[in-house]
């Protein structure tokens, strides 16, 4: 991401995750691939020094998948990918605090996301786009379904204090497209999706088909290669 001076810039350099954001940037991934960039980003302090059998088994995919994954970064195979993200990519120093636990490590991770979510907002210009076409919608249909229905619920109970119509979809199945078809009838032109690992098939399929429907999806979700991203 471009910063808007000489700190930010360097900031999102140093930043284990910019990093990787960088590498996968321009390549068209598979769903597959994406899970595992996904995962890679939110382990992004680990990754060099992860097996591809760790990383898969991190990922949910196969250890081939992990491989053809590296091929299709261009490199030769895992290990050399591996070595070039030691290279670009190494841990970020930690104080010597002794042992670190899993809850300290889960908070680490977490620190981590909003260190890269800062800069990506360094641009804030997608962030201004993503609310002038949630602004124009009418309907405007919020979806979440399972660990995300609660900020979907939460959005669309504070949005509708705002907004003249807010259709919150929180169910799956043929209802949801009967519902999305709904919208799309009523004038809807944008429809907002939630979205949190593991992200459920039909939340891909219910994106997929909103698409075709002709209306803009714009998702929240924990990173930008989420499957439903």
């Amino acid at each position: 991401m471009n910063g808007t001076g000489g700190t930010s810039g360097a900031s999102g350099t140093d930043s284990p995750a910019a990093r990787l954001q960088t590498l996968f940037e321009g390549h068209r991934l598979t769903p597959t691939q994406r899970r595992i960039a996904h995962s890679m980003v939110r382990r992004a302090s680990d990754v060099p020094f992860l097996s591809s059998v760790e990383l898969a088994e991190l990922a949910g995919v196969s250890q081939p998948s992990v491989t053809r994954f590296a091929v299709a970064l261009g490199f030769d195979g895992y290990p050399a990918l591996r070595r070039h993200l030691r290279e670009v990519a190494p841990a970020e120093p930690v104080a010597d605090t002794g042992a670190v636990n899993e809850y300290q490590q889960a908070v680490a991770a977490e620190i981590e996301n909003l260190r890269h979510l800062a800069e990506v907002l360094a641009d804030p210009g997608p962030v201004r786009e993503a609310g002038r076409l949630l602004a124009a919608s009418r309907p405007l249909p919020v979806l979440g379904l399972r660990a995300a229905a609660a900020q979907a619920h939460g959005f669309a109970y504070f949005a509708a204090k705002v907004h003249p119509d807010v259709r919150l979809l929180g169910e799956g199945g043929t209802m949801l497209r009967d519902r999305i078809d709904a919208a799309v009838r009523a004038g809807a032109g944008t429809l907002l999706c939630f979205a949190l690992p593991r992200h459920p098939r039909e939340v891909v399929e219910a994106l997929a088909h909103a698409k075709e429907a002709g209306l803009t999806v714009v998702t929240v979700a924990d990173s930008a290669f989420a499957p439903v991203a």
